[in-house]
């Protein structure tokens, strides 16, 4: 496994991160993982060298954060080994200020995961999208306050225009609050919009990508058939996003000829092209079979050409935003 500084923080990462979406309660997706049978994933991720890991609140209501600090703590030594990130904007509850970024609800939602995850601090606490009912100002205030308290180490954002990133950091700059080290946005061959201003950014910034869905919930890693075929691919709603017949067909087929040239699989193929990109420092993955983080762990050392990269962006169509809400 390969370490890298997330952006040009001092925080060093695995180069693949494990995201925890999929475990939880399965009351709250019927694919999500329970705590025993999720156990085995976070053990072979360890043993692979994976140290970075991905939650949020919502994620099973709250039941993704306990199984992940159980977990953690079960699986690792002592805290410095691994690397947590958790988010915070979503609804945890049906009041108004159980939600969006204010003051009120960072301050209660940092205190609730750290219950949660059974941790003394989070070491990336990112907002889970941007909040229009909230002048940003206070969330960037909120947020310098949880890292000066010790709560928090680092702080990270998700999915949202790249103007907003951009006011974001020049608040936090201008008042001399904590930045923003990392970006969280959808990310995958299947949909390249954030190349436009979003990637860029990050870059001439210092900060660093942790790319979601970079597999486009599956897509990427089988023949098209075969991912609608499957249980997320037909429970999954996000996942029909990427349907666009002759340009997904496109992608999909060089995907597949690159996979057998190489001799490897096709989760490899698109997550090794991922690793071409600078701005890119680790993507998260889910995983539910085990050979879903060996091949992720093994796309770090598949090196692809130039060519072969420009096979796999020629198909490639400018398409609708998404995520950023």
């Amino acid at each position: 496994m390969k370490y890298v500084r997330l952006g040009a923080s001092g925080l060093k990462v695995s180069q693949v991160c494990l995201g925890m979406m999929s475990y939880g309660d399965p009351a709250w997706i019927d694919w999500v993982l329970p705590q025993d049978e999720a156990e085995p994933f976070v053990r072979a991720a360890a043993d692979a060298g994976i140290t970075f890991f991905d939650t949020a609140d919502v994620y099973s209501t709250g039941v993704s954060e306990q199984v992940t600090g159980q977990l953690l703590r079960k699986v690792f030594s002592k805290r410095d080994d691994y690397v947590l990130a958790t988010k915070v904007q979503g609804a945890m509850g049906s009041g108004p200020n159980e939600g969006g970024l204010s003051r009120s609800h960072i301050m209660d939602g940092v205190d609730a995961s750290l219950r949660r995850l059974g941790m003394d601090h989070i070491d990336l606490y990112q907002i889970h999208r941007w909040d229009n009912d909230t002048p940003i100002e206070e969330t960037m205030e909120a947020l310098n306050d949880c890292v000066r308290s010790g709560k928090v180490r680092y702080l990270g954002a998700s999915s949202m225009a790249a103007w907003q990133f951009a006011k974001a950091q020049r608040v936090a700059a201008e008042n001399h609050w904590t930045p923003f080290i990392s970006m969280h946005p959808q990310y995958n061959l299947l949909y390249r919009e954030d190349e436009r201003e979003m990637l860029p950014q990050c870059l001439d910034m210092g900060v660093g990508v942790i790319p979601y869905s970079p597999l486009a919930r599956g897509r990427l890693a089988r023949p098209r058939a075969e991912s609608i075929d499957t249980h997320r691919g037909q429970a999954d709603p996000i996942a029909s996003r990427y349907d666009r017949d002759d340009v997904e067909h496109g992608i999909l087929d060089v995907v597949g000829d690159l996979a057998t040239r190489h001799d490897v699989s096709r989760a490899q193929v698109a997550l090794a092209w991922l690793f071409t990109k600078p701005s890119v420092a680790a993507p998260v993955i889910g995983a539910t079979k085990p050979h879903h983080i060996t091949e992720a762990v093994a796309s770090t050392s598949l090196t692809l050409t130039d060519d072969e990269v420009a096979a796999l962006e020629g198909p490639y169509r400018p398409r609708s935003v998404e995520g950023q809400y």
